[in-house]
């Protein structure tokens, strides 16, 4: 279920990119550019490190997803979407941790 709401918003995420930046967040996103989206992602996992040192759940959950919210718009602006990171991970199963970090 999880991998077809990522689909679903990585397909609505893409339909925004010929949206008016008047008209639509994502695109105003787009329109300003990857400096912009980096700064959202930057924030919001601030937002999501506090709400960890809070301890509370519904704000762990909430910031969570503004995080991978706005990181999907960063993968969307590069051409790239959840399918190829969920790739990566499914590569990584199986492998420790530092196994992986080992072979980089």
């Amino acid at each position: 279920m999880s991998d077809v709401i990522l689909k679903k918003l990585a397909d609505v995420l893409e339909s925004r990119k010929g949206d008016s930046p008047d008209k639509s967040y994502v695109a105003s996103l787009y329109n300003k550019g990857l400096d912009t989206i980096l700064k959202k992602i930057g924030e919001e996992a601030s937002e999501t490190i506090i709400a960890a040192k809070e301890g509370d759940p519904d704000k762990i959950i909430y910031e969570t997803a503004d995080l991978w919210f706005h990181t999907l718009v960063m993968l969307a602006q590069q051409g790239l979407g959840p399918e190829d990171v969920l790739k990566e991970l499914e590569r990584r199963f199986g492998t420790s941790g530092i196994e992986e970090k080992a072979s980089r």
